[in-house]
C-alpha cells in the first residue's frame, strides 16, 4: 500500500511535559515525511523544554530531565523542523486536538510564523474512533496484527501511526486513498483556531465559543467592545488563538478602509 499523495505528508508525534497546550513544552518530536513517489525520510529530536518534566509524565514516556539537559531547545531546532514540514500536509494520532496545536504554540514562541492555511491534516485517531473506537496500541494490533513495542516513544508511535493509516485505507472501501478526503474524514468540528475558542457559524463567520460572548461574531464583539480584544491578548490564551484574533481584527479594519 502506497498513499496516493499530491504533496508530501509529515506524520509526527510529540512527547511533552504535560497536556496543557498553552503552558507545556515538547521534550521529543519524531517526524516521518512521506513523499508522493513513496520516498520516506525520518528524523527524531530530543528537546530541552526549559522547564522540569513532572515525575508522573516521565513515568509515561520515559524521558527525564537528565535525558534532555544537554539537548537543544525548541527555539534552536524550530527552523530545521519547519523546513522539513513547510511543504507538507500533516498526519498524526490525536494530532488535530493536541500535537498540531502544541507544535503551533512552540513555533510561534520561536518566532516562526506557522499556520495551517495551505496544508491538510489527517488525524488517524479520528478515523480509528469512527471505525473501531480504540487506542493506538489497540489500533496497531487490530489493523497490523502487531504489538506496539516501545509505546509512548515518539518514533515508535509515529511509525505505528503511518502503518495504521495504510492498513485502514486497505481495510475500508469507504476510505479514499486521498489526503484531502482523509483530512476531511478525520476532522471534527471546524474551528478557526486549534484550541476551539473560535468556531464558525453556518455562514462561515468566526464566532466565540466561550464566555459571555459565546455564539457571537468575533468582528461584532471587537467592534462594540474594543477593550475585549486587549483583554484576550493579555489573558492566558494560546498564541495561535491570539494570532487568529489579530488576523480577524486586521481583516475587519482593512475591509472598512476599502
Amino acid at each position: 500500500m502506497q498513499l496516493n499523495l499530491t504533496k508530501p505528508i509529515c506524520f509526527f508525534d510529540l512527547e511533552t511535559t504535560g497536556v496543557n497546550i498553552s503552558k507545556d513544552r515538547i521534550v521529543e518530536i519524531a517526524i516521518l515525511k512521506v513523499h508522493p513517489n513513496g520516498k520516506e525520510e525520518s528524523k527524531t529530536w530530543l528537546v530541552n523544554p526549559e522547564m522540569p518534566i513532572p515525575k508522573e509524565v516521565t513515568e509515561i514516556h520515559g524521558i527525564s530531565d537528565a535525558d534532555v539537559a544537554d539537548k537543544p531547545t525548541f527555539k534552536e531546532l524550530a527552523k530545521e523542523i519547519y523546513n522539513l514540514i513547510k511543504d507538507s500536509d500533516l498526519g498524526g494520532f490525536n494530532s488535530n486536538r493536541f500535537d498540531i496545536p502544541l507544535l503551533a504554540e512552540e513555533m510561534l514562541r520561536a518566532e516562526v510564523d506557522f499556520d495551517m492555511k495551505n496544508r491538510l491534516s489527517v488525524d488517524v485517531q479520528t478515523i480509528f474512533h469512527k471505525m473501531e473506537q480504540r487506542t493506538l496500541s489497540a489500533a496497531y494490533k487490530f489493523y497490523c496484527d502487531k504489538n506496539l513495542d516501545g509505546a509512548h516513544s515518539a518514533e515508535a508511535d509515529t511509525n505505528a501511526t503511518f502503518e495504521v493509516l495504510k492498513a485502514q485505507i486497505a481495510k475500508y472501501d469507504d476510505l479514499e486513498n486521498d489526503t484531502k478526503f482523509l483530512a476531511e474524514f478525520s476532522s471534527r468540528k471546524k474551528f478557526a483556531d486549534f484550541a476551539g475558542f473560535i468556531t464558525y457559524n453556518k455562514k462561515g463567520e468566526e464566532c466565540f465559543s466561550f464566555g459571555k460572548h459565546k455564539g457571537k461574531k468575533v468582528t461584532e464583539v471587537l467592534e462594540k467592545e474594543p477593550g475585549y480584544f486587549g483583554w484576550l491578548l493579555n489573558a492566558d490564551f494560546p498564541l495561535y488563538t491570539k494570532k487568529v484574533l489579530t488576523a480577524i481584527k486586521l481583516k475587519s479594519f482593512n475591509n472598512k478602509l476599502d
